[in-house]
């Protein structure tokens, strides 16, 4: 009898411990579905970077791009600068600081500043209005701006200049520059973003301050070889004319063209295309042969465009648009889409696959950890987010994950 009943209560221990450890189980994998479905959450880094060397004064931070280093590359764009921020540059110095820095800053990790040059009269053909910048994985560096007369120009890391892009148009008044989404030979307008597909060897150019079109060049002859309108249309169905203004009244316009400003166009590591379509306050999606994916809308009831837009320092009208810039999260997956929203002054976050939104960071101000007038968003390898800031925000800032 007495191993009869140590064999059963042997049993029964057996038994729950076995229905503990399913328990365990179970609530391990709730806890590991919980986590994965939790938006991601970031906070400031606010000693990120160190303050600039040499009395430089930060100004527009208008694009970033992290190398394959991890090191962080800012177009810091003077052509706003202010006398008050500049009282060090007179003759004899009215104040202790600053003067005008390098516009081209190279960040390492922690934030310090290892590698600086560029301005306009660094080159011939020194952007006007510079706008976008990306670096290869030789660690080139390339810029393009937004005034006419505006290519892209590529240089080595320490600044040695190596190529332009050409295909420049006539150097004439911006009011002066006409709409033509059918003509391949030059940009009147300037170019005001791109992409490298260095794979491919080609330049992905979104053509859309005040044409409406994605347009692919050789990276090394420049040759165009192909192009599309929003939706995946031809270069020959888009049409030439003024883009009605933004109708808030109701649900957001869904027109098959692109609406200027398109801002941005990024890849992602599984081959598609997604542009910036900041005048239509929406992110488009293809694939690198100009077929349409799928698209989805940054706030809506943002007006996009017309006649209350305001532009940098305006004090009768706010900025109009969603969609400044994007950037695509770390992981192998790359599961979220960022996008900065310089009119809402949020980073917001979507699931990738389909658009819905996931989290959001940021809120107009001037403390750590607020935006004001956002237009730059970049990532690192280890899920670090840096956003540039321009107007008068003049700043970058580092967001670190928290879960």
């Amino acid at each position: 009898m007495y191993n009869v009943a140590m064999r059963m209560k042997q049993r029964t221990v057996l038994v729950v411990l076995v229905a503990l450890s399913l328990c365990a189980i179970g609530a391990a994998v709730v806890y590991a579905q919980q986590r994965a479905a939790a938006p991601p959450r970031y906070r400031v880094d606010p000693f990120w970077p160190k303050p600039l060397p040499n009395k430089w004064s930060m100004q527009q931070i208008v694009d970033i791009y992290v190398d394959k280093d991890d090191h962080v590359w800012a177009i810091n764009r003077r052509v706003d600068a202010r006398p008050d921020e500049l009282t060090a540059a007179t003759k004899p110095p009215r104040g202790e600081c600053c003067v005008l820095g390098p516009e081209v800053l190279e960040f390492d990790p922690d934030g310090n500043v290892v590698n600086s040059w560029g301005g306009p009269d660094y080159h011939q053909g020194w952007p006007g209005r510079l706008q976008t910048i990306a670096v290869d994985r030789d660690k080139n560096v390339y810029l393009s701006g937004t005034t006419p007369g505006d290519s892209i120009i590529k240089f080595s890391r320490d600044g040695k200049f190596l190529k332009d892009f050409g295909h420049r148009g006539p150097k004439i008044p911006a009011d002066q520059v006409k709409q033509d989404n059918q003509q391949t030979a030059v940009f009147p307008p300037g170019i005001g973003s791109f992409e490298l597909d260095e794979d491919a060897r080609e330049i992905f150019i979104a053509d859309g301050f005040l044409n409406k079109r994605i347009v692919v060049y050789d990276m090394d002859s420049g040759a165009f070889k192909r192009g599309w309108g929003g939706h995946g249309i031809p270069l020959s169905e888009i049409d030439n004319n003024a883009t009605p203004n933004y109708d808030i009244s109701g649900p957001p316009p869904d027109q098959m063209q692109f609406a200027p400003a398109l801002h941005c166009v990024h890849f992602s590591r599984d081959g598609l295309v997604y542009v910036c379509e900041r005048g239509s306050d929406r992110v488009q999606v293809f694939t690198k042969q100009g077929k349409f994916v799928r698209q989805w809308f940054v706030h809506p009831s943002t007006e996009a465009r017309g006649p209350n837009c305001g532009g940098p320092w305006s004090t009768m009208a706010p900025p109009c648009g969603t969609v400044y810039h994007l950037a695509l999260s770390s992981d192998p997956q790359q599961r979220y889409v960022f996008a900065a929203d310089g009119t809402n002054n949020m980073v917001w976050i979507y699931n990738r696959n389909d658009g819905t939104l996931a989290g959001s960071f940021g809120g107009n101000g001037r403390y750590a950890g607020q935006l004001h007038w956002i237009d730059a968003i970049a990532t690192d390898s280890k899920g670090n987010v840096y956003t540039g800031e321009v107007e008068d925000g003049k700043r970058i800032q580092k967001f670190v994950p928290v879960n």
